[in-house]
């Protein structure tokens, strides 16, 4: 599995809402070469595309400064460190919280209780407006200064409606402390507990919500605890254990029975067993042996072995999956980017809205203290933290459990997708079938020179049929001759000079193409195999027809069940593969699809997806080799079998590590969830702040004499984010086999 495009990834700090996340990604793509921005408001991280380098990352943190927020470079830190760190926010907001709470609520016990000296007893209610002022500070300053900054920088943001709503109570209360007579007597309130208790309850909900979206990245930091903290590194034939991030690429590496793998490599010496269902799905230990692949995060069974280090750090698998996934859970699929656009105009909208309810009040209400009371109310109540919040922390959680079974999808767009696919086309080998081939029948007169014929013009490809030809090569002992002028031809076959003859090997349509006549006795020995399910090659020298070789690859175990399951949900399934007629048919009949098309080409395969999208079709392709990799990127959903090809995995939008179709259906369960639950929030997000602000701006009150106290107001604001969280949290319990 390979990276994807080289990106910059940067921590944003004073971002706290959704207008928030619009001025940063505006600021980013601002900068020359950017290409792409990703920012998510769940995790405060931004991800930038298209630039790189040192200079880069400091002009990119130059362009989020001027906008008014702060970034620097997002660094890859032990998960315990995240956890502390996470923790460490949470205890802090929760002691802020506890701390503006206790005077908020001493004050308005002391206010029931009418402990209190009158409004003429000045220097007592300037003490409590200094004190106020002391614990504002202490325990919402970050909210002021986030304000400020934004003021600067000609934005507004969740900062500026908190800092307005408490500042202003502040004021107005510190004014009649001041000057009693400032307004007549109806409307001289002190709101000072307001203030107070406004930045408690804020507090805690931040709180909450930093809980809340520790959970939603548990998948990843399940993924990172796959890999050891340490390997014993072994040098001049002595051990030392030293930390993971230290291999490289050549060390020897000793494994004990019951240790994880802690990077890629090859054994070199002993033998074991090793539980690779983390990555194959498999519960079935694989035998290992020298000469063989094992992987970082897999476990080692009773056996111990060295092997050789390959791949470290940022190139093993395991560190490409959890980079995938990361780098999938800062995108937003397209409802998210509507929510973006009217969160950009939210904040400045809010703030008219509570000037022009300060004005209609003053001029047309009870009194002043009516007018401020609902305008703060206004500026308390509408902060847009549940709205940016609704898309992001669902995406995570989505991804993250895709993830968790197996199941790596590139950015919410093909999240978004997976769940609306009408039509599944998938190719035959490698897909349907394990991809695993072997050789079953060798029809010749001379069955060991066809084979090492055969295996000679496909010693160098990559393909699984010449895999399989080579194996049964290396079974009879035969070893390759010297082949020259290889030639191949797409979906045919190759041709290469062997002996100072020319021979090609490859399907019937290869032979009629070089004008190579197939006998009748062959055709039916051919049309036989095929019947079987068996893929036949024609093996030519000399413009005369030697033999044919006959492989096997079975159809995956779940196969046809899964494709009934696809049909039973309304999904139309079409098999598209390269493979003669007879073959085709005969797989498509094991795997109970309705409808295939064979001898198709890679372009071809292209064509089929673009036809079926012209006829107004929703299509995800799935597929493992490199011939599959332009209908994979052309259909609506690519999704590349995890044991496939690099390219094929590099053109799709969804890789199914463990190599089976019913990831497909789990992938397309978690899309409608996710999708589901993204919705559940926005609704209750735009339901909030669309009731909210009316009730806030005082529309009750002609009727039912209602205004809604700001305290109350902040209380709800900070519940509204935290019932967000708590719903994508939900997610995290999601069962997609259910």
């Amino acid at each position: 599995m390979k990276h994807p495009s080289p990106e910059i990834a940067l921590q944003i700090t004073g971002m706290n809402c959704a207008g928030c996340v619009g001025k940063v990604e505006k600021a980013l793509k601002g900068v020359a070469g950017v290409r792409e921005v990703r920012v998510n408001l769940a995790d405060r991280t931004a991800h930038i595309e298209g630039i790189d380098g040192e200079n880069a990352v400091k002009a990119l943190c130059l362009a989020v400064d001027v906008a008014g927020y702060r970034a620097a470079p997002l660094l890859s830190i032990d998960r315990f460190d995240r956890q502390r760190e996470e923790q460490e926010r949470f205890d802090r907001l929760i002691r802020r919280a506890a701390v503006a709470a206790a005077l908020g609520l001493i004050m308005m016990a002391g206010g029931w209780l009418d402990l209190w000296p009158s409004f003429e007893h000045q220097p007592f209610w300037i003490g409590i407006g200094i004190t106020t002022l002391l614990v504002m500070i202490f325990t919402g300053g970050h909210y002021y200064a986030g304000a400020a900054r934004a003021i600067r920088h000609g934005n507004s943001n969740m900062d500026t409606l908190i800092a307005l709503g408490t500042g202003t109570a502040w004021c107005y209360s510190m004014a009649i402390a001041l000057s009693p007579d400032l307004v007549m007597a109806s409307a001289r309130h002190f709101y000072f507990e307001a203030a107070v208790l406004i930045i408690a309850f804020i507090n805690l909900g931040q709180a909450l919500e930093a809980r809340g979206r520790g959970k939603t990245s548990e998948s990843i930091e399940k993924l990172i605890g796959l890999a050891p903290k340490t390997a014993a590194l072994m040098r001049d034939g002595i051990e030392t254990i030293v930390p993971i991030e230290t291999l490289q690429p050549g060390d020897i590496i000793r494994i004990k029975p019951g240790e994880k793998i802690p990077v890629d490599g090859e054994v070199t010496e002993g033998n074991s067993t090793i539980d690779e269902s983390m990555l194959t799905g498999e519960p079935l230990p694989v035998t290992k042996q020298a000469g063989d692949a094992v992987t970082g995060g897999t476990v080692n069974g009773n056996g111990s072995f060295l092997f050789i280090a390959s791949y470290t750090g940022s190139d093993t698998v395991l560190a490409h999956i959890i980079d995938m996934v990361q780098r999938a859970q800062t995108t937003k699929p397209a409802i998210g980017r509507i929510v973006d656009r009217v969160t950009a105009i939210f904040v400045p909208a809010v703030v008219t809205v509570a000037i022009i309810t300060f004005v209609l009040w003053y001029l047309f209400g009870p009194g002043i203290d009516y007018a401020f009371v609902t305008a703060v109310t206004v500026l308390i109540i509408a902060c847009p933290c549940a709205l940016g919040l609704a898309t992001p922390m669902s995406i995570m959680v989505g991804i993250g459990k895709a993830a968790e079974h197996g199941i790596l999808i590139r950015n919410g767009e093909a999240l978004e997708r997976i769940g609306n696919i009408d039509v599944v086309a998938l190719d035959k080998t490698g897909t349907i079938t394990t991809g695993k081939p072997t050789v079953t029948d060798i029809i010749s007169d001379d069955p060991d020179e066809l084979l090492q014929i055969a295996a000679t013009i496909e010693a160098h490809s990559e393909h699984p049929l010449a895999s399989a030809i080579m194996r049964a090569a290396e079974k009879r002992s035969i070893k390759p001759l010297r082949a020259t002028n290889f030639q191949s031809y797409t979906g045919m076959g190759i041709s290469a000079v062997v002996a100072d003859e020319i021979v090609y090997f490859g399907s019937e349509v290869l032979m009629h193409a070089n004008n190579i006549t197939v006998s009748d006795d062959m055709m039916e020995k051919f049309r036989k195999l095929a019947e079987n399910a068996k893929t036949s090659l024609f093996l030519a020298k000399n413009d005369a027809i030697l033999g044919i070789i006959a492989i096997s690859d079975p159809v995956r175990r779940d196969s046809a069940e899964v494709i009934g399951q696809m049909r039973s949900l309304g999904l139309e399934v079409i098999m598209l593969t390269g493979d003669n007629l007879h073959a085709a048919k005969a797989v498509a009949d094991l795997a109970r699809v309705d409808r295939f098309v064979a001898g198709v080409s890679p372009e071809d395969k292209h064509e089929q997806i673009a036809q079926l999208q012209k006829d107004g079709k929703r299509v995800a392709m799935i597929g493992d080799g490199i011939n599959d990799a332009a209908a994979l990127a052309q259909a609506d959903v690519g999704i590349a079998m995890g044991s496939g090809t690099d390219i094929a995995i590099e053109s799709a939008d969804i890789t199914l590590i463990h190599g089976s179709l019913s990831g497909l259906l789990r992938a397309r369960s978690i899309s409608k969830a996710t999708i589901r639950n993204i919705k559940q929030n926005l609704f209750g997000a735009f339901i909030y702040n669309s009731l909210g602000i009316p009730v806030a701006a005082g529309v009750l009150f002609p009727f039912f004499g209602i205004l809604l106290n700001p305290v109350i107001a902040g209380a709800a604001m900070a519940a509204s984010s935290v019932t967000v969280v708590t719903n994508a949290n939900r997610l995290r319990k999601f069962n997609p086999d259910a």
